[in-house]
């Protein structure tokens, strides 16, 4: 009978002797290949999410686009109707001015809902959002807004048509 160390140090011995260093660089090779993949699907993950966020940000920019574009021919029917309420005033056309100011009105409530606000033409001329037609002298502060010729408009953040008026230049 063999003794316990011949058979451990038989010729089997030998082989997982060789291939035990053969199997723990097999194993490190598919351990490095495993992170290597988590790491590129992490990276296509993340581009995802980007290409997500990036889509969702050009589909909202679209639809401000397409809002912006209506409201800003509408304008002119706004303005038109404002202008026939202010003949109809003049005149004993009870009954037309009644029905555009209902028309004006609904149509600046709709506006309105879908985010159009009228620019502030009270105090100091500012050319972000006020474009300058002509300067008068009056008794008014130099640089301040003096008379409106066409209302201007905000839709959210952006200035759809800037209020056109005339400012003062001072006394003098």
């Amino acid at each position: 009978m063999a003794s316990f160390e011949e058979k451990t140090s038989g010729p089997d011995s030998e082989q997982t002797s060789e291939t035990g260093p053969g199997l723990e660089e097999r194993v490190a090779l598919l351990e490095s290949e495993r992170d290597e993949a988590v790491d590129h699907l992490k990276r296509v993950a993340a581009d995802f999410d980007n290409y997500r966020k990036r889509a969702a940000r050009d589909q909202a920019s679209l639809v401000a686009r397409a809002h912006e574009r209506l409201v800003k021919e509408l304008l002119p029917v706004l303005d038109n109707l404002e202008r026939a309420l202010e003949a109809g005033e003049q005149t004993e056309e009870a009954k037309l001015a009644e029905g555009v100011a209902l028309v004006a009105r609904e149509l600046r409530e709709a506006l309105e809902r879908e985010g159009l606000v009228e620019i502030e033409t009270d105090g100091k001329f500012d050319p972000h959002v006020h474009e300058a037609l002509l300067t008068q002298p009056s008794e008014a502060e130099e640089g301040s807004v003096i008379e409106v010729l066409q209302k201007g408009y905000r839709l959210g953040d952006r200035v759809l048509r800037p209020a056109r008026v005339v400012i003062s230049q001072g006394s003098g």
